[in-house]
């Protein structure tokens, strides 16, 4: 089966000593696709050097919700610096985590709103978290709001990625409706081990929906271990077990989803050299 990981932190440090190895040994399990978003400054410099070193590895800059309020100007002039860099494939992750709050949301919001910008800027889709305390959904409503409010699915974003999707809903939780809603707007949707949990159930429902060419599969390593996975780091490798969950949701072979995954990362994140 062929795979990818559109979301594997391996510029984390659970992978300070070992980010090479683990790369390498996903690639020989079948992993042709790595990509490596980063979170603040730090971590672009690191996912690039990864996506440096290893062809099959591409890079993301962006600032996470919950480091919204500690990257200063300066910082994220020096992240938006990086993005255009070949190795940069997306903007990300980025978006709203209402469940754990490390950053109050008024900088959450202002910092998806620049994050946007520069994906709109330089056509390249935004990598979009979203997280909501257990039981609600204002983090999933707000960031609706605010991919209307930044014209995502309309003209502008449309003329300058047409089919293609303009983001990512990566590693998916939230209600059916706020995903037919994404979908709408043109977004893709990223599954990954998250989707094995208790109250999760409705992802059961959005891994059926998902029109074929806006799927894409993820671990987010080192975090949200799949069944059989370790518990304290997860890794890319381990993909293959949430891609095998959605190609049996979807009700088709696991070679067929494999290979319209590769095609999707491909022309997601690698428009101008397809299956480079």
């Amino acid at each position: 089966m062929r795979l990818i990981d559109s979301h594997g932190h391996l510029q984390a440090a659970a992978f300070a000593v070992d980010a090479d190895e683990v790369a390498v040994a996903a690639r020989l399990a079948g992993v042709e696709r790595i990509l490596a978003p980063g979170w603040d400054l730090p971590s672009a410099h690191g996912g690039i050097g990864l996506a440096v070193r290893h062809d099959f590895i591409d890079a993301s800059v962006g600032v996470h919700p919950h480091a919204a309020a500690e990257v200063d100007g300066d910082a994220w002039a020096a992240i938006a610096a990086l993005a255009p860099d070949p190795h940069v494939v997306a903007i990300g992750e980025t978006g709203l985590d209402y469940d754990r709050a490390f950053s109050p949301r008024a900088a959450q919001l202002a910092n998806l709103r620049r994050n946007l910008a520069l994906a709109l800027a330089l056509g390249k889709p935004a990598i979009l978290h979203c997280r909501s305390q257990a039981g609600e959904r204002d983090a999933q409503d707000e960031l609706i709001a605010e991919l209307r409010l930044a014209g995502v699915g309309g003209p502008d974003w449309l003329a300058v990625f047409g089919a293609r999707p303009p983001g990512i809903l990566h590693s998916f939780s939230g209600p059916v409706d706020y995903a037919e809603t994404a979908l709408e707007l043109g977004l893709a949707i990223s599954f990954s081990g998250l989707a094995f949990r208790a109250g999760e159930e409705a992802t059961t429902i959005v891994a059926r929906l998902v029109p074929d060419d806006r799927l894409l599969v993820e671990t987010d390593s080192p975090y949200l271990s799949p069944p059989g996975a370790p518990r304290r780091r997860n890794e890319p490798l381990w993909v293959e077990v949430t891609a095998r969950w959605l190609a049996e949701r979807r009700g088709v072979p696991a070679d067929a989803l494999g290979e319209m995954l590769v095609a999707n990362y491909d022309r997601i994140f690698r428009p101008a050299t397809g299956s480079a």
